[in-house]
């Protein structure tokens, strides 16, 4: 669909996603944009919150690698107050590691330092404070990576946001239950409370939620990913001050440095998954169509995600392992709580950045697959390409939803280590 200034944008979902596309476009000079989310950013259960989300320029992909390098340089300056260069590890248990040895190659083409590690001990010499036995494992270090205090920087692209005229709704009113549709094109949503919201263009960037509105055929499987957080000391975070975001490719296991203020020592594995099973109805395309119902995976909808502070027995096994390869002393530590971090995840990992091509109006923004975040500073303005179709064409061609749709589920982009995928058992639901 053509697009003008003065056409009523809707954008559902107030993540990294939403409020990049919102902020950009109202740079641009669109004059009605509003942000619809069952809770104000930043949002509780989604993925754009939390204490930190690593923040690196380490891809195996030279069009990430450079998406990357350029966000990077702007945590260091425009959104600086939430970045902590930390600097990074990437190890893996293997002789070698395909995703390792892709990142090296792109990080050696873009000029990028890094320093190569034959035993994982290695590492020791720039971060004592790594006290595990790591001389089973190999990989580098790259002192430019570090993370970023999610929430915080959610708050100021929000903010950037309103500046920007953006307008918000959310609680009731900004819980969406299902797209409303005209033949093929979705004219709005239909909501909790009051009447629909209608817009001249759809603009859905509702993350782990995205199957449940429309039928995404595998092209999108939400998954939840466990996270741990464990109450330090002053002494003990003092210690521990100087301590890299360190990631375990084959187990999926990453920590965090202790987040200043708090001490709170976060570790999470970046895995596989599980999925929640629900059932959901679409409505149909044309008057007397049957509904379309599916199962799908999604988080909850209807309350926070976050109330609860569960993750399944034997990912609280997996993290504490984790922890005792690079922490040991930490391993059996009570945590002060627990959650599961919900992914968006495509079959390579390729974020859907697109026209809809059955559904005239609706624009997808979704697909993060766990590593968008650390994208927040730039992609607003490659969403934003896109929806005015002056974006690139290999960047057109890998966000589009045909190359979603045209690949059968596998293990994303090589980044992910652990168990397979699996569904959340009844008891297990219950506890979410």
């Amino acid at each position: 669909m053509p697009r003008h200034k003065s056409d009523r944008i809707l954008i559902v979902g107030a993540g990294v996603f939403g409020l990049g596309a919102a902020s950009e476009l109202a740079a641009r000079g669109y004059q009605n944009i509003t942000v619809i989310d069952r809770f104000p950013p930043p949002v509780p259960d989604g993925s754009s919150v939390d204490i930190s989300r690593v923040i690196r320029a380490d891809y195996a992909d030279p069009i990430y690698g450079r998406m990357a390098t350029e966000a990077q340089a702007l945590w260091q300056t425009e959104y600086k107050d939430h970045f902590h260069q930390s600097g990074l590890v990437l190890l893996t248990e293997t002789p070698e590691h395909p995703y390792i040895e892709g990142c090296i190659d792109v990080l050696r083409n873009a000029k990028q330092p890094f320093t190569r590690l034959g035993n994982g001990n290695e590492a020791k010499t720039a971060y004592p404070a790594l006290s595990g036995n790591l001389s089973r494992m190999s990989g580098y270090t790259n002192a430019a990576g570090g993370w970023a205090d999610a929430a915080s920087a959610i708050k100021q692209l929000a903010f950037k946001c309103a500046q920007g005229r953006v307008s918000f709704i959310t609680g009731p009113r900004g819980t969406v239950t299902q797209l409303q549709r005209r033949g093929n094109k979705i004219t709005g949503v239909e909501v909790l409370s009051g009447p629909p919201i209608t817009a001249d263009h759809i603009i859905l960037a509702t993350g782990a939620w995205t199957s449940t509105l429309i039928p995404t055929y595998e092209s999108v499987i939400s998954t939840g990913q466990p996270v741990g957080f464990i109450q330090l000391t002053a002494d003990e975070a003092k210690r521990l001050r100087k301590l890299p975001v360190v990631i375990n490719l084959s187990s999926g296991f990453f920590v965090f440095p202790p987040t200043p203020g708090t001490n709170i020592l976060k570790v999470a594995r970046h895995g596989f998954g599980y999925e929640n099973p629900v059932e959901v109805k679409y409505p149909p395309a044309q008057k007397g169509m049957p509904v379309l119902q599916k199962t799908v995976s999604s988080p909850l909808r209807d309350r926070s995600g976050a109330r609860t502070s569960f993750i399944p027995a034997d990912s609280d096994k997996a993290l504490r392992d984790g922890i005792r390869q690079v922490l040991p002393e930490f391993a059996d530590r009570v945590w002060d709580r627990t959650r599961l971090c919900w992914y968006t995840d495509t079959p390579r990992g390729d974020f859907i950045i697109t026209d809809h091509p059955q559904m005239e109006g609706l624009f997808l923004a979704t697909g993060g697959s766990g590593h968008a975040f650390k994208f927040l500073p730039v992609l607003g303005k490659y969403i934003a390409d896109v929806f005015e179709n002056v974006a690139p064409q290999e960047v057109k061609d890998k966000w589009s939803y045909e190359n979603a749709m045209n690949r059968s589920p596998s293990k994303g982009d090589g980044s992910r280590g652990g168990p397979k995928r699996r569904n959340l058992n009844v008891t297990e639901r219950a506890s979410l």
